[in-house]
């Protein structure tokens, strides 16, 4: 297929937008294998599967890298208490918060669990993503942890989007350990990771590193055995408070470090020299109402790449638009719109190791967006408004 006619946002490797006017892509099966200026098309791409798009502007797909997207139940019941002054941290010690959502997903057949899940990932296909990461961590037991993740395993034979998982086994600590975090992981966490990663259902590893549920030497066991595993970790770090999560990440060299509210200098330093990412989730800090938002002039000043996601959950951030969180990173955090498309394509697809996604380049995967817009940072000023035109998955229209 060859597109032709076009604006195209290349997304280059200096973290430019790399616009390309009056521009041409060729497809060459599930690969792209050019893209440049039209009047510098070589005869070879030329072929009679030419797409005139009209001047519309191309990207590579979205990428949202950090969802919890499989789960039972809703707590929009939590919703009304947080409105009414009750705290994240309040709702989540009396029994509600990751635990109730627990109760839900473990109650759920998994038919349900997939039928349910695929309706909150058609919203993120009309938008454009084309590769989803998946988190379990709503079992905190070996079955429904398994079933979890084979339930997100499923997504990505019912529609066309890559889906990555991430076993989050070290979410929460379950109501039957209570007080005992140590035990769950030796008794439950980390033969359950054994026994995902055997199954072939795990691509990477994640934990909550807060007061709530572990701590960094808690975490640091549930890394250490991932390493062992072969498999890439990430870690939810300094969401409510600063617990050394994202010191720890470095440390272990982590694909990326997700929340980071409470991030400090040293921190993004950390991750700097890492190499990590920055995954930054404005929808829980909206729907928390949270006032202390990350450190992005310090992740900017040490060149620390960010990353924007939905955190698509049932408690702290039920949200299934990425171009909204787009939206909020800029007004919320100020981030630049071409951050904030960086940060749902290169930096994204970064944060998941996979680097054939997120730019448009010769060799790259063949997934992109045609969106009926005359710049690319109309995707991050718009509220509400989906300007998608067509969306192309391993070179499909």
């Amino acid at each position: 297929m060859l597109l032709t006619n076009a604006t195209i946002a290349t997304l280059a490797r200096d973290d430019s937008f790399g616009l390309i006017e009056r521009g041409a892509v060729a497809l060459d099966g599930e690969r792209i294998a050019w893209v440049g200026p039209q009047a510098e098309l070589p005869e070879i791409y030329r072929t009679d599967e030419t797409q005139d798009i009209g001047g519309r502007l191309i990207t590579p797909g979205l990428v949202d890298c950090h969802s919890h997207i499989v789960f039972g139940g809703h707590r929009a019941r939590e919703f009304a208490l947080r409105l009414e002054g009750a705290s994240y941290e309040e709702i989540a010690r009396a029994g509600g918060g990751i635990v109730s959502t627990v109760a839900a997903t473990r109650a759920a057949p998994e038919d349900a669990l997939l039928a349910a899940a695929l309706r909150r990932v058609d919203a993120l296909i009309a938008e454009g993503v084309t590769l989803l990461e998946v988190k379990s961590g709503y079992g905190l037991d070996r079955e429904t942890e398994l079933k979890m993740l084979r339930v997100a395993r499923a997504i990505g034979t019912r529609r066309p989007i890559e889906v990555r998982t991430s076993f989050l086994g070290a979410h929460a600590v379950p109501p039957d350990h209570t007080g005992r975090a140590d035990a769950y992981l030796d008794e439950v966490c980390l033969p359950t990771l054994r026994a995902a990663h055997a199954e072939g259902l795990v691509d990477a590893v994640d934990g909550f590193c807060e007061g709530i549920a572990f701590d960094a030497a808690q975490i640091g066991r549930v890394f250490d055995t991932a390493r062992k595993l072969g498999l890439p970790l990430k870690l939810h770090a300094e969401q409510l408070s600063h617990s050394g999560g994202t010191a720890l990440a470095a440390a272990h060299g982590a694909l990326s470090a997700d929340h980071l509210e409470y991030a400090t200098e040293a921190d993004a330093r950390a991750l700097a020299e890492a190499g990590a990412v920055a995954v930054l989730l404005p929808g829980a800090f909206y729907t928390l109402r949270e006032t202390r938002a990350p450190p992005v002039a310090a992740f900017r000043a040490h060149g620390v790449p960010m990353a924007l996601a939905t955190d698509c959950n049932p408690g702290s951030s039920p949200l299934t638009s990425l171009l909204l969180a787009m939206n909020m990173g800029c007004t919320l955090f100020r981030m630049t719109p071409l951050e904030a498309l960086l940060g749902v394509t290169a930096h994204a697809a970064r944060a998941l190791g996979a680097p054939e996604s997120g730019r448009l380049r010769p060799g790259a995967i063949a997934d992109l967006c045609l969106w009926d817009v005359d710049h690319p940072a109309e995707l991050a000023y718009r509220i509400g408004f989906n300007p998608l035109h067509a969306r192309i998955f391993r070179g499909a229209l």
